[in-house]
């Protein structure tokens, strides 16, 4: 459990954000003539986009919005239906935009002019080779709560969001469906790029068939694309679930800066239509986190699962530079559960000097606490060796990892655990985000649902089982896999059906749960209800003086920095002040932080 539980946390705070500047309207039946109140509220995000400025706030009503237009990006020469390029200062100083509380906006593509996407744009609409409902190429903004869906393709795939050359972009809650291309593509080609959180987000049912490169080639869950070496900060995906894409789940190929991936799901990538298709160009891996040639792209995969994919579920995809991987749990792969199928390449970045080499030294592969269910390995412990320059064509020795259900022999059974019984191993031509399950509806704050599929049950052999990698654990030693048995379920408490009107004496202690809860797609809930107005209860969340041994502290970009024991906690649930004088004591340097005690959060500026 242990860091996932934190990240979960995190996302309790960062989507509780107050706004200190100007605070606009977009709505179905706004007009982009007004000007942006909530009586009488802008038409399009592209409006709002030539109006806000560091610190504002754009409130985005519910309903659907058809995009028939397109913007034109000289930068990447490509067509967009929303093009976002007004920028934020810092993480305290975002541009947000946020679906109305009790909400859902939904973007349909569906009627979008794409450009031709052939091999190479001709530098006009017509011929752009790209085409997305949603560009960004900014930096510091919050988008939180919607859907983007139905982006069309001609020739080449069109992902549902794109980013470009875009720095710490924060995106939570949202659902990328049923799109030609990826759920989400982040493309990082320019310097001081990344460093985007992808929190609770959802990327499924994307399939772009028939493209130039092939059926199902391109239509990934999430990507994060072409930063280079040394530039940039780190991109994060946190609580995100990816299945029935075409290709991949999670597709990190040309990545050369580092990536975390925590506590996400892959399941049934390399299908199409609910998982019925077989598109002959689909790849079918679940987390895939490779290619880097310049040996640069270290990444990290942690508390995560995969399950059900086409290939692989865990993939280095010959890879030049080890990533490590923690407490992951595989489960029914069709190939392999893990593969660290990894080469060699010149310094250049191009020349592969390797077909196929193992990884050693303190550029191996980590693996470290993982289930693989059943123990189908390649690359791992034995290692095929191929240099065709050099007439080599061997099996070696290579790294195993360490306290893996394959190093201890453990081959588990359906004994081992609370349930393998889930709508997502049973059911196809259905909508799985509709069906109660690990990949059905998300619990009001937009965090996983709580449910035993692949949890170990009392007894199991993977408990107490793993080695000690300074994450929370209950017993003796952690367990192996995403699942920690016995540790608290970190599902909140359930929030208020909408409408909620708090009084003013209420706001300050209403939890973010309630603040974030929106109505499912589909059910009787009016998509436009008034709803709490979101000025009365986003700004304020706070302890509610329930006892607490302990508090974890984060930094605004989700760091854990350490805790917070009870006599340094004395007398700070009633006086803020003694609080702040804690973390300063503790932490010695001013700034903002994130405080979490039980399952109250507030964040702190200490001076």
């Amino acid at each position: 459990m242990g860091a996932k539980f934190i990240f979960t946390t995190l996302g309790l705070v960062l989507t509780v954000v107050q706004a200190f500047g100007a605070v606009y309207y977009v709505a179905t039946d706004g007009k982009d003539s007004n000007p942006g109140s909530k009586e009488k509220p802008f038409a399009s995000l592209n409006k709002a986009n030539k109006v806000v400025t560091a610190g504002d706030t754009v409130w985005i009503r519910g309903g659907v919005y058809e995009l028939k237009d397109t913007v034109f990006y000289e930068r990447y020469k490509m067509t967009a239906g929303i093009l976002l390029t007004a920028s934020g200062e810092s993480d305290d100083n975002r541009i947000h935009y946020l679906a109305y509380p009790c909400e859902r906006p939904i973007f349909d593509g569906a009627k979008l002019p794409v450009g031709e996407g052939v091999k190479s744009s001709d530098g006009t609409a017509k011929g752009a080779m790209y085409t997305s409902p949603i560009v960004i190429s900014a930096k510091y903004l919050h988008l939180k709560g919607f859907e983007v869906r139905n982006t069309p393709m001609k020739h080449n795939s069109n992902s549902g969001i794109f980013l470009y050359a875009s720095k710490h972009i924060f995106l939570e809650q949202i659902d990328s469906h049923h799109n030609a291309g990826p759920g989400f593509f982040a493309n990082d080609g320019a310097a001081d790029g990344g460093g985007h959180i992808f929190l609770n987000c959802d990327a499924h049912d994307n399939y772009d068939p028939d493209g130039w490169q092939g059926d199902g080639e391109n239509a990934d869950g999430f990507g994060a694309h072409y930063q280079k070496p040394g530039e940039g900060d780190t991109t994060k995906f946190i609580g995100c679930r990816a299945w029935w894409n075409s290709d991949d789940g999670f597709d990190f190929i040309n990545q050369e800066f580092p990536v975390v991936v925590e506590n996400c799901y892959a399941m049934g990538n390399g299908y199409s239509n609910y998982g019925l298709g077989n598109p002959t160009s689909g790849n079918g891996y679940g987390i895939k986190m490779g290619q880097s040639t310049f040996g640069t792209g270290h990444h990290l995969i942690k508390y995560c699962v995969a399950w059900k994919n086409k290939a692989s579920g865990f993939y280095a995809n010959y890879t030049n530079a080890g990533s490590t991987w923690l407490n992951n749990t595989a489960y029914n792969n069709g190939d392999r559960s893990f593969s660290m199928a990894s080469a060699l390449y010149a310094e250049d970045g191009k020349t592969r000097l390797t077909e196929v080499s193992p990884l050693t030294g303190d550029n191996a592969h980590v693996l470290k606490n993982n289930i693989a269910f059943p123990n189908k390995l390649s690359q791992i412990g034995e290692c095929w060796e191929y240099i065709p320059s050099q007439g080599i064509n061997h099996y070696v020795d290579c790294p195993a990892g360490e306290n893996n259900t394959w190093n201890l022999k453990l081959d588990l059974t359906v004994d081992d655990f609370e349930s393998l019984d889930d709508p997502s191993t049973t059911v196809t031509g259905k909508d799985l985000s509709t069906i109660a399950g690990i990949l059905g509806p998300r619990n009001a704050d937009g965090s996983l649902p709580n449910v035993d599929f692949l949890k170990l049950k009392k007894g199991s052999r993977a408990i107490d089982k793993g080695e000690d990698l300074g994450f929370p654990f209950a017993g003796d030693s952690p367990d192996l896999g995403a699942y920690e048995y016995g540790m608290p379920s970190s599902s909140p408490a359930a929030a208020p059906s909408c409408p909620v009107e708090p009084s003013s004496s209420s706001a300050a202690g209403l939890s973010s749960a309630a603040a974030s809860s929106a109505a499912t797609p589909g059910s009787s809930a009016d998509p436009r209800h008034s709803g709490p107005d979101p000025e009365s209860i986003l700004p304020h969340i706070g302890f509610s003086g329930e006892p607490s041994t302990s508090a974890h502290v984060f930094d605004m970009q989700g760091r854990y920095l350490g805790s917070l024991q009870a006599e340094q906690l004395r007398g700070s649930s009633a006086n803020r002040n003694a609080l702040e004088a804690a973390l300063r004591a503790r932490f010695k340097n001013p700034g903002a932080y994130i405080v979490r005690q039980g399952n109250n959060l507030q964040r702190v500026n200490v001076k």
